[in-house]
């Protein structure tokens, strides 16, 4: 009995589907994006992300982990000898091991799953999202696919129906290679607004490249 009612809970939902300008719309997926979406509405958030590229076999071609933290659309990020900074409208990529740091215009592309707030919020200009199913653990699997042409055909998204927690994203491209972020540790904490630009004071003889 207990291995039936488990089976149960990772049969797909029954569709709800209402029609708009853009299309036909899944409400189960909405409603679970938007939870998660508010995640990253209420101040500064930090989680941590492993990122694996697999290629068509699965096997894995390169792993990495960062430590990320968010609030408004400004976000940084730590993985390595590297650090990326984003004030909403500048990005500062810096390099610890050359003491350079590249500048350019603030990406606002869906494509960087390193900002996960800005692809669950403005999915619906860039995607059709459909609800896959629901594991018996709570977690919705929803795939989202792009509405104009892409390198991949599919986003995947893990989160739990109940919190709006945001634990898996893969993006599957059409080589069949993929790559995986797996999020944990979120949280909530107390960041500056000027901490998500470069701090220049604090690497001396620092080479800054502006491609402004």
């Amino acid at each position: 009995m207990l291995c039936a009612l488990a089976l149960l809970g990772c049969l797909p939902a029954v569709a709800q589907i209402t029609h708009t300008s853009q299309g036909p719309v899944d409400l189960n997926a909405k409603k679970v994006l938007q939870k998660a979406a508010k995640r990253f509405d209420n101040g500064a958030v930090a989680f941590n992300v492993a990122m694996v590229n697999k290629d068509a076999d699965k096997k894995e071609t390169f792993r990495t982990t960062a430590q990320v933290t968010y609030l408004s659309g400004k976000y940084k990020v730590l993985f390595g000898q590297q650090e990326i900074y984003c004030d909403g409208t500048s990005m500062w990529h810096y390099n610890s091991e050359t003491n350079e740091v590249v500048v350019d215009k603030a990406s606002t592309s869906v494509d960087d799953l390193m900002n996960p707030a800005a692809l669950l919020h403005d999915y619906e200009q860039h995607f059709r999202a459909k609800f896959i199913r629901q594991e018996a653990n709570g977690v919705a699997v929803i795939d989202l696919t792009p509405r104009s042409s892409k390198t991949y055909h599919k986003v995947r998204l893990l989160i739990d129906s109940s919190t709006g927690t945001l634990s898996r994203m893969e993006m599957h491209n059409y080589d069949g290679s993929r790559v995986e972020f797996a999020v944990s540790k979120f949280r909530s904490v107390k960041a500056a607004e000027n901490s998500f630009a470069f701090p220049k004071d604090k690497h001396p003889g620092v080479e800054v490249v502006d491609m402004r």
